[in-house]
């Protein structure tokens, strides 16, 4: 699979600390940006959350170390 910017499957999310941490840290500074009424950036944390959540969650298939 491709190893872009966002290689959401690279070994180092293995333990599941850190995707909750990557997941809640984005999903944390989204709704901050909402209550500081910035709804662009609002947006774009919230749906880069979104997004983590779902790859590091629903279809996390760490590859092996190299």
């Amino acid at each position: 699979m491709g190893r872009g910017v966002f290689d959401l499957d690279h070994p180092w999310f293995r333990p599941l600390w850190r995707r909750i941490l990557v997941t809640g840290v984005a999903l944390g500074w989204g709704l901050f940006e909402l209550a500081q009424g910035s709804p662009g950036f609002a947006l774009l944390f919230l749906a880069l959350g979104v997004y983590a959540a779902w790859r590091l969650f629903l279809t996390f298939n760490p590859r092996e170390d190299e």
